[in-house]
């Protein structure tokens, strides 16, 4: 009878593994649709590029909270499934700011820009370049201000503005419209982090080719009409939270960035044009797997973690979104580790998927091993930092992963749309992902380990020379606030910490990232010359030779 039984047993595995594919077959193209849809929607042009704090931002949030609600996540914000907080823009010059010369408007930044600490006043009249009457705008030529301090390190050409102000205010002048003869540079600019005090008249600035064009003749009697309209700008943005609470001793943090460029207004596009970023792998593509990976732990039996799932607002900013998660925190449990996807959308075997941050923790590159899926082929990066919400965590010593598919010619640009995903590549991805966080259910809280920071060797492939901090990007007074320095770099070597502020390098004054960066470029290995940063109280002038 045995020897009849066999044939009856192969049969019927064989039917239930036919069973089991199919039934695979069938959850992937449910899988394979949902990333689809999740991303035609939230790169639509009618969510505008999903800028941060913005109605099309809005447009996402409720997205991604209605399915959050539908697979029955547990809202943890502070609202809901929402943690709202504030993007502090500092000062800008509004759309009411004009200044005319002899009927012609001045375009604004590029002819001429109010100082962020100038009155917010209108001002008319019939001054020349070279004549002072009292009730008319004065004009004042910096050259011999830049020209007497070129080599004085300490010189702040603001404080001399100011001062000016207040003497030719009192002398009669209504307004103080500065410009630059010199061919050296006077290193003044919008400062939107400014915090001082308005001056008591309109000051403003014209730049060489206003000059050129329009005051030409310095006798020449000029018609001016100025209105300066300073504002603090702010807007609210959102993080969209839900959780799976298993009762365990620790949480796994699983985030995403949700949010993009929208039109370009922050001028951080690789584009130019008002036109919509979509952003459909930066980052519908990582915003719709966070969905899908809630959704399938959900229903997932292991259950020694709780599951948190962080859509962030703001990353585009400098990591707003999850830096204030992580001084607001919205859960009481100690956090094991973080796993970031940010941009999965553009899988390629040529190029392979990037998984960084093994270094953080020793489990990371046991549990790897371990895995296997034909379907994926991955490299590895040990660094926990890099540009995206996953440092955050890594600079809180929490162990992370970080998912990536690449930089592409569509980044930061308006071309990147959804038609160009490779959404087969996501799902596979979805689902390593999901095996990961399976074999680690065993592993306890995972030990966290430091790695070495990539930071410097990237300023320098964009740069001759680094000083090696990785900056706060979060931060909303004037200069550059640093959040951690790179071990055996030269930040560390001459005392730089956390938390010391950047205020000028050399003549070069640094009011946020951007003046930093273009501080940076103007110095070459070997150059010497002089950091001044505020450490507590105290201002400091470091030596620096690079």
């Amino acid at each position: 009878m045995l020897v009849f039984l066999f044939p009856l047993v192969t049969v019927a595995q064989s039917k239930k593994q036919k069973k089991a594919i199919q039934a695979q077959q069938k959850a992937d193209q449910v899988l394979l649709e949902s990333l689809k849809t999740h991303v035609q929607y939230l790169a639509d042009d009618k969510l505008e590029g999903r800028r941060a704090g913005t109605p099309g931002e809005a447009l996402a949030k409720e997205y991604i909270s209605n399915a959050f609600s539908t697979i029955g996540l547990e809202p943890k914000g502070n609202n809901s499934f929402l943690q709202n907080f504030d993007i502090d823009e500092g000062r800008h010059a509004d759309a009411t700011t004009r200044f005319v010369l002899n009927d012609q408007p001045l375009r604004l930044k590029e002819d001429y820009f109010p100082l962020s600490y100038s009155a917010n006043k209108t001002a008319s009249g019939s001054p020349a370049l070279s004549l002072r009457e009292a009730g008319e705008p004065w004009f004042a030529d910096v050259k011999e201000w830049v020209e007497a301090n070129q080599n004085n390190q300490s010189f702040n050409i603001n404080e001399l503005i100011r001062k000016e102000s207040d003497r030719v205010a009192a002398k009669g002048a209504i307004a103080l419209i500065l410009f630059n003869s010199s061919s050296i540079a006077d290193n003044i600019i919008f400062n939107p982090r400014d915090s001082g005090a308005q001056t008591k008249i309109p000051v403003v600035y014209l730049t060489k080719q206003a000059v050129q064009k329009y005051c030409s003749d310095r006798s020449a009697i000029l018609d001016v009409e100025l209105n300066v309209a300073v504002k603090e700008r702010k807007r609210t943005a959102s993080n969209v939270i839900g959780y799976i609470d298993n009762g365990a001793a620790a949480t796994v943090v699983f985030g995403a960035h949700y949010d993009h460029l929208g039109y370009g207004e922050d001028g951080n596009s690789m584009d130019t044009g008002y036109v919509i970023r979509n952003g459909a792998d930066d980052n519908a593509s990582g915003t719709a797997a966070l969905i899908e990976l809630a959704r399938l732990l959900k229903n997932d039996p292991n259950r020694q973690n709780n599951y948190l799932f962080i859509a962030f607002s703001a990353e585009e900013m400098g990591l707003y979104g999850s830096k204030f998660w992580l001084n607001n925190r919205t859960i009481s449990t100690p956090i094991n580790y973080m796993i970031n996807l940010d941009m999965v959308g553009r899988y390629d075997i040529t190029r392979k998927l990037t998984i960084g941050g093994i270094g953080t923790s020793p489990v990371w590159s046991t549990v790897l091993s371990t895995l296997s899926n034909p379907a994926i082929m991955y490299r590895i990066d040990s660094s926990g930092n890099g540009p995206s919400d996953h440092a955050a965590f890594y600079n809180k010593d929490i162990p992370v992963l970080f998912f990536f598919t690449g930089i592409h010619s569509d980044y930061h640009r308006a071309t990147d749309d959804w038609d160009k995903l490779n959404f087969e590549g996501q799902l596979q991805i979805v689902r390593f992902i999901h095996k990961v966080v399976q074999a680690t259910n065993t592993q306890g809280k995972l030990a966290f380990t430091k790695t070495i920071d990539p930071s410097a060797s990237q300023a320098v492939a964009r740069f001759n020379v680094s000083l090696g901090v990785i900056p706060d990007y979060t931060f909303s007074g004037q200069g550059l606030r640093i959040d951690g320095v790179s071990p055996k770099k030269l930040a560390e070597k001459i005392g730089l910490q956390a938390g010391d502020v950047l205020l000028q390098l050399g003549e070069h004054q640094i009011t946020e990232i951007n003046s930093y960066m273009m501080a940076l470029s103007r110095f070459k290995k070997g150059d010497q010359t002089a950091l001044k940063i505020v450490r507590g109280k105290d201002e400091k002038l470091i030596a620096v030779e690079f």
